[in-house]
């Protein structure tokens, strides 16, 4: 089993349990009491983007894609439909209201909207078979995904850095943690995709080639 699945599963079994048992004082992101529809949207987006996170590693797993063609077909549905497309349209509903600020709000709303558009540029590209350029585009789509687990890893990084950056920027901590949360979320999606569009890019044909 690729590491990439194994290192999604064991974030799944660290962060999902609270939000099995529909329990708002388990939440890990306060919900918001002025907001009902919040908690419910937050764990809808919960579920299923694990479905879309774990989905997604079988896609993009070459040994199963090769070997499992139909089964890579109902997996792409099941990542797309019972993952991305609504976890998508969900956290829309949660990301604008975000606990830890503008800042935040403003990357999750974008990192959503992407998310989306990613994934639906996927599908299309399918549909039409265009199949080279519909690789590129769930490429994409998966970076994304993945932005939930590197937004931890992320987050811890940063808090580390805190203490040394407190005395740079004069601030107190609860104000650097703030901004550290904030960072994550843009590094989080914004290097994933970097990361993807090199790797995609470099190796396109060059222009002229056969």
């Amino acid at each position: 089993m690729p590491p990439l699945i194994v290192f999604s599963i064991v974030f799944l079994v660290f962060t999902l349990p609270p939000y099995l048992g529909f329990d708002p004082a388990r939440s890990r992101i306060p919900p918001r009491a002025d907001y009902p529809a919040h908690y419910p949207m937050l764990v809808g987006h919960i579920l299923f983007g694990s479905v879309a996170l774990l989905a997604g590693c079988l896609q993009v797993w070459p040994w199963f894609r090769a070997r499992y063609r139909a089964a890579h077909r109902w997996a792409g549905r099941l990542y797309l439909f019972g993952g991305v497309f609504p976890a998508g349209v969900m956290v829309l509903a949660v990301a604008p209201v975000s606990s830890t600020g503008f800042t935040s709000a403003v990357g999750n709303t974008v990192l959503a909207l992407l998310w989306l558009g990613t994934s639906a540029a996927g599908y299309r590209a399918a549909r039409r078979r265009r199949y080279a350029e519909h690789r590129v585009w769930m490429l994409r789509s998966f970076a994304l995904t993945t932005s939930i687990v590197l937004n931890r890893v992320w987050l811890v990084l940063l808090i580390a850095l805190a203490p040394a950056l407190r005395g740079v920027y004069h601030v107190d901590e609860d104000t650097l943690i703030q901004a550290a949360a904030a960072a994550s979320v843009w590094l989080s999606w914004v290097v994933n995709l970097l990361f993807v569009e090199w790797f995609v890019l470099r190796r396109r044909p060059a222009p002229g080639a056969a």
